[in-house]
């Protein structure tokens, strides 16, 4: 069986670009005992990604969803897909299953523990299973509810809040109560957050020259939670801006990922002495305790339109380098997914 697969041709160090990207064609092996083979239906493209791809980062050692990606190498995400042939007891032909897959057509999945069968939910597409039921909901949830430790009432600022994780945040976030301001790159994304998705507030960052004003405009009083997806100045601004006891929950740090440059140089005498808490934390913190709640809470509030769906889907193996590359350029509205074959 031929599959194609998606690989880098070099490492990346800074903005990544489509000729660091090609197509390959392989021919499957023979399957093996206990090896399921998934033909992928949706694969979730995520900016923590470019990480992998560099010769060197501290976040290489830390889960086995961070390793190191060398040239040449199969690429690994969440993804979708319907099993087409099994020598594992655990799954069957047709089983829909989400787990680690690979940016290919086919991939065979060796370890069981990175496959679980699906609830299809059939009222609901599959690509929610990699959005706001999957990595990008409960991170949303975990990090919100049980990092923020939220109070109803406080006052939320939430980065890249139009992208994967932070649009749900914001939405999480009113549902709960807080007053909730968001920041975006274009005019449009702006009015999304306040027309759509029930921000209070929202501005673009592209249009402030003093970050450390502008946040104090739109909050007066301090900021209780810093829902943070990006670092650098973004980050240093909020800071400057919280309250006593605020929090900040350190999600991602996409202005860094690129540019080494920009490294958040925080005020430690604010962190000090307003007693400022700042946390990082993965989504695999929560699938332990929290996934069946996060589930729960969350298929209500789809289902009774209480939470709003971003999607942003690409469809064929050969848009995942420009997919990709776009999370960069601020091109992508919610979650990125792409569709590899027809359900």
């Amino acid at each position: 069986m031929k599959n194609k697969f998606i690989t880098i041709t070099t490492h990346i160090e800074g903005t990544p670009q489509e000729s660091m990207f090609e197509i390959k064609t392989q021919i499957l092996p023979p399957i093996e005992s206990n090896d399921v083979i998934v033909k992928c239906l949706y694969i979730s493209i995520d900016p923590y990604q470019i990480n992998r791809m560099k010769h060197q980062s501290s976040s290489h050692t830390s889960v086995a969803d961070a390793s190191k990606i060398t040239p040449g190498m199969e690429i690994n995400s969440g993804g979708v897909g319907r099993v087409v042939a099994s020598e594992n007891s655990g799954y069957v032909k047709d089983d829909i299953v989400y787990g680690s897959l690979n940016w290919a057509e086919y991939t065979i999945v060796k370890n069981e523990n990175t496959l679980r069968k699906l609830d299809t939910m059939e009222e609901f597409p599959l690509s929610y299973h990699l959005g706001i039921f999957g990595t990008s909901g409960l991170t949303a949830y975990g990090g919100f509810f049980q990092v923020c430790k939220p109070k109803k009432g406080e006052k939320v600022f939430v980065s890249a809040a139009a992208g994967s994780v932070g649009n749900l945040v914001g939405q999480y976030a009113k549902l709960f109560g807080c007053y909730v301001v968001g920041c975006a790159g274009t005019k449009q994304k702006v009015e999304l957050l306040k027309e759509k998705l029930g921000f209070d507030d929202a501005f673009n960052y592209k249009e402030e020259t003093d970050l450390n004003s502008t946040l104090q405009r739109y909050f007066p009083n301090g900021i209780d939670i810093y829902f943070d997806n990006v670092g650098g100045e973004m980050l240093e601004a909020a800071i400057v801006n919280m309250s006593p006891f605020g929090r900040v929950a350190a999600c991602g740090a996409i202005s860094h990922y690129t540019n080494s440059q920009k490294q958040a140089t925080a005020n430690m005498i604010d962190i000090v002495y307003k007693r400022i808490r700042i946390q990082g934390f993965l989504s695999t913190d929560f699938y332990t305790n929290d996934f069946k709640d996060f589930m729960s809470v969350t298929t209500d509030y789809v289902r009774a339109g209480k939470l709003c769906v971003l999607e942003d889907v690409s469809h064929g193996i050969e848009s995942i380098p420009s997919a990709f590359l776009g999370l960069f350029q601020g091109e992508n509205v919610g979650k990125k997914v792409v569709q590899i074959a027809q359900e």
